[in-house]
C-alpha cells in the first residue's frame, strides 16, 4: 500500500486498463497533447498514440455519439467531459442511445463518461454543478461517485469494464486535496456497493463524494458531544444499495441525508422516499436532508461557502433530529 492522490488514483486506472485492454481508449476535448484540463491524461498521448488518445472538436454530443458507436462495435470508450456541466450538451446521445440500446435489442455498450462535477473551486455556475440529478432517473444508466482514492481507482476499473453506460463523477475538489492508502495490485470495487464510512448507533448519515469528508469532519464534532454518527458513503448512485440504507435505518431509527447537489428532486428525495416506503416503522423522526439551496453555483466565494453544505449544517441537522 501507498498514499496517492484521488486525482493519481484515477491517473493510475486509466493506465493501467489501456495497457491491459488494447480495446480501451480516451477521447474528449485537449485530453491528448495538452493531457486533459486537470492532467490526469498527461504523458498519455506519448505512451498510447493519437489513435487511443484522441483530441475532439468543441461537441459534447458528437465525441459522445461517436463514443457509443465504438462501444458497440467491441471498444471500450472512455468519454472525459471537460467539466461535467458540458454533460447537457450529450444528453440526448446518453439519456437516448447509450441508455436504451440493451433494452431496444440487447447491445452492450461499454461507454465510461468522466463527469469532473462539484463546487468549492470558485468555477461559477458552468463549471461546479452537481449533475448526478440529471441522469438519476434514466433506466439503463449507471452512476458512480467515489469519495476516496481507493474507490475512486477501484470504481473506475469496474466502470470501464462494466458493459453498461456509466457516468463517473470525479469530484474536483478532491483531486488534489486528499490521499490515500491504494494497492499496487489489481482490484476492483463492486458497482451498486455502499461502505460504511464511520460505524455508529446515534444517528444515520449517508453521503456520497466530496460530502463524505464533510460528514466525517461533523461527526467527530458530535462526537465530542457524546453523538454517535454511523456514515453511509453511496459510492454508487445508480443502482442505489438499497440493503445497505435500509440496514442502517433500522439500526440508528434517525437518518440525515448529505449532498451538494440542489435539493429539489435530488438523490436525497428518492432516498427518503426508499426509507418512508420500506422503513417506516422504525423512524423515530422525520427524514433531514441538508443540500445545496435551489439555486444555480454562485461564483462569489462567500456566497459559494454559503451555498455548499458545510460541517456546520450537517451538525445543526443532527442535533436538531436527535430531539426527536
Amino acid at each position: 500500500m501507498r498514499e496517492i492522490s484521488y486525482l493519481e488514483a484515477i491517473r493510475e486506472a486509466l493506465d493501467e486498463e489501456m495497457t491491459r485492454d488494447p480495446s480501451v481508449f480516451i477521447l474528449g476535448e485537449d485530453v491528448g497533447v495538452y493531457g486533459g484540463a486537470f492532467r490526469i491524461t498527461e504523458g498519455f498521448y506519448e505512451k498510447y498514440g493519437e489513435l487511443r488518445v484522441l483530441d475532439t472538436p468543441l461537441s459534447e454530443s458528437g465525441f459522445t455519439g461517436a463514443a457509443i458507436g465504438a462501444s458497440l462495435v467491441g471498444m471500450r470508450p472512455v468519454v472525459e467531459m471537460q467539466f461535467a456541466d458540458f454533460i447537457s450538451c450529450a444528453f440526448d446521445q446518453i439519456v437516448n442511445v447509450a441508455a436504451k440500446n440493451h433494452y431496444r435489442w440487447g447491445a452492450a455498450t461499454p461507454i465510461v463518461i468522466r463527469a469532473p462535477y462539484g463546487g468549492n473551486i470558485h468555477g461559477g455556475a458552468f463549471h461546479s454543478q452537481s449533475i448526478e440529478g440529471f441522469f438519476f432517473n434514466v433506466p439503463g444508466l449507471k452512476i458512480v461517485a467515489p469519495s476516496t482514492a481507493y474507490d475512486a481507482k477501484g470504481l473506475l476499473i469496474a466502470s470501464i469494464r462494466d458493459n453498461d453506460p456509466v457516468i463517473y463523477c470525479e469530484h474536483k475538489y478532491l483531486y488534489r486535496r486528499i490521499k490515500d492508502p491504494v494497492p499496487e495490485e489489481e482490484y476492483t470495487v463492486p458497482i451498486g456497493k455502499a461502505r460504511v464510512a464511520l460505524e455508529g448507533k446515534d444517528i444515520s448519515i449517508i453521503t456520497y463524494g466530496a460530502m463524505v469528508h464533510t460528514t466525517l469532519e461533523a461527526a467527530q464534532t458530535l462526537k465530542e458531544d457524546g453523538i454517535s454518527c454511523e456514515i453511509i458513503d453511496l459510492r454508487t448512485i445508480l443502482p442505489l444499495d438499497k440493503n445497505s440504507i435500509f440496514t442502517t435505518v433500522k439500526k440508528t431509527n434517525k437518518v440525515v441525508i448529505v449532498h451538494e447537489q440542489t435539493k429539489t428532486g435530488g438523490v436525497g428525495a428518492e432516498i427518503s422516499a426508499l426509507i418512508n416506503e420500506q422503513c417506516f416503522e422504525y423512524l423515530d423522526g422525520p427524514v433531514f436532508r441538508v443540500t445545496a439551496p435551489d439555486t444555480p453555483v454562485p461564483y462569489s466565494a462567500p456566497l459559494e461557502e454559503t451555498f455548499i453544505p458545510k460541517a456546520e449544517d450537517v451538525i445543526s441537522a443532527v442535533e436538531k433530529l436527535m430531539r426527536y
